[in-house]
């Protein structure tokens, strides 16, 4: 069996961490891999799916700061400064409860077990990491109705600042105060939809990451490892997990980071640091010579990828995505199916990978 022939398997179906679906599709990965010589660890672990819950409680948060601070901001025998008060201690207070939930420390949703699956060939050190997500998540918006809502939320924030300083001055006009109050409850709306929703076969996201970086376990030799990460959908856990557990192995290593190689739009190389851009700068030639429209960037504010915590554990990493809007209003809805792609752009990136220095 090919690594197309595995990962277009694998792309039929859902793939959402922690279900047995999840683990088929790591026992038939660990299969794969081990028939090509790698030894295979698996690393278990437990997480909250409550992570999911933390953008959907900041809109609600922010819906209820809205709602507070309008009597502040209109009626003028109540102290000009208290409107900003409400909004600064509450926004402070709501980014605590939102890292809680985010980060795990408050106990929402159900406990699952996953595993990252860490494999290396050979008793030599590891100079390079190719990592993928293998799982897949499906939620009330797709990733391009996230980045709006990211979007909004921030707009809406400003926007209730801008209105609470400026009744220091004076009440705040009804119209401006209204505007407002529509951005939060819009906000709100939006981020209340990234709770999880039905199920996707995660074709783009994260099947062709995959595809690229099984295409280059069957190519590289020793001293690359490749490292396919649980619960990414979950916020990074598998990333964090390893980043916090096996430091070791991360430190003076190279991490290249597969998320979605769709066939159309430019091919980004993503980095996080100083670190991270003199990786971009090698791999450039490489995947230059795929002649494919190539840039090099940060990560962009509503997106978040495996090479992130691992980059804090002391590796230089990117992250290699290939993807337009087109392919973002897709990502986490049903519609990320196995034959909305040609799988070229993930097969040419794996063997690059490969080859790479």
């Amino acid at each position: 069996m090919t690594a197309r022939e595995l990962v277009l398997g694998l792309a039929q179906g859902s793939r959402e961490a922690g279900t047995p679906s999840a683990e088929s599709a790591r026992s038939a990965i660990v299969a794969f891999l081990r028939g090509l010589g790698w030894q295979v660890e698996v690393q278990r672990f437990r997480f909250s799916t409550g992570a999911l819950l933390g953008f959907p409680v900041l809109g609600a948060g922010l819906g209820w700061l809205a709602l507070l601070d309008v009597p502040l901001l209109l009626l003028a025998h109540v102290p000009p400064w208290l409107a900003l008060v409400v909004l600064l201690l509450g926004g402070a207070g709501l980014a605590l409860i939102v890292a809680g939930v985010s980060l795990g420390w408050a106990r929402l949703g159900d406990t699952r077990e996953d595993a990252n699956l860490v494999a290396t060939r050979g008793g030599g050190a590891v100079r390079r990491w190719i990592v993928a997500h293998a799982d897949s998540k499906a939620q009330g918006h797709s990733m391009a109705g996230r980045l709006v809502a990211v979007w909004v939320v921030i707009v809406a924030s400003l926007g209730l600042v801008a209105l609470a300083a400026a009744r220091l001055r004076g009440p705040v006009g009804v119209g401006w105060v209204a505007a407002g109050a529509a951005a939060a409850t819009a906000a709100s709306f939006l981020a209340g939809r990234g709770r999880l929703r039905g199920a996707s076969c995660g074709a783009a996201d994260n099947a062709s990451g995959l595809l690229a970086a099984l295409t280059a376990a069957e190519c590289c030799g020793e001293g690359v490892g490749v490292l396919v990460t649980g619960a990414e959908e979950f916020g990074l856990v598998g990333a964090r997990i390893f980043a916090q557990e096996r430091a070791a192995a991360l430190a003076s290593t190279d991490v290249v980071n597969c998320d979605t190689l769709d066939d159309t739009g430019t091919l980004y190389i993503v980095t996080h640091d100083r670190r991270g851009d003199g990786l971009a700068a090698r791999l450039a030639a490489a995947l230059g010579a795929l002649a494919l429209p190539l840039r090099r960037r940060r990560l962009p504010l509503g997106i978040f990828v495996d090479s992130h915590p691992l980059a804090r554990g002391g590796a230089a990493a990117v992250t290699l995505g290939r993807l337009t809007w087109r392919t973002l209003r897709r990502i986490h809805t049903a519609r990320d199916t196995a034959d909305a792609l040609r799988w070229d752009t993930a097969e040419q990136v794996g063997r690059a990978l490969a080859r790479a220095d």
